[in-house]
C-alpha cells in the first residue's frame, strides 16, 4: 500500500475528505520526525514505538573495490512493533 492507497482507504473509512487525511497525515510524520530529532520516542497506540537510536562512528569496506572507509557516527529511526500489532498480523 502506498500513501495515496492508505489517504483513500482512511478516508473512505472515517468519511472525511482525502484533503483533511493527507494534511493530518503530513502533520504527524513532521512531529514524528521532530520528536525522534530531538532524541524523544513516539508510541503509537496498538502499533508501535519510534525512537532515535544512536549508531558509533566505524569502519566499513567498499565492496567494489575492497578499500576501507569510514563510516560517520549517525543516528537513525527504529520501530518496535506492539504486542496487539504482532497479534494482529500473526492471526
Amino acid at each position: 500500500m502506498n500513501s495515496s492507497e492508505l489517504i483513500a482507504k482512511v478516508a473512505s473509512i472515517s468519511g472525511e475528505t482525502r484533503k483533511a487525511v493527507e494534511a493530518v497525515l503530513k502533520t504527524t510524520a513532521d512531529v514524528i520526525a521532530a520528536e525522534l530529532q530531538e532524541g524523544g520516542e513516539v508510541k503509537l497506540l496498538d502499533i508501535g514505538r519510534l525512537h532515535a537510536q544512536n549508531k558509533a562512528a566505524r569502519t566499513g569496506r567498499n565492496p567494489k573495490t575492497g578499500d576501507e572507509i569510514a563510516i560517520p557516527a549517525r543516528c537513525v529511526p527504529k520501530f518496535t512493533p506492539a504486542k496487539a500489532l504482532k497479534e494482529a498480523v500473526n492471526a
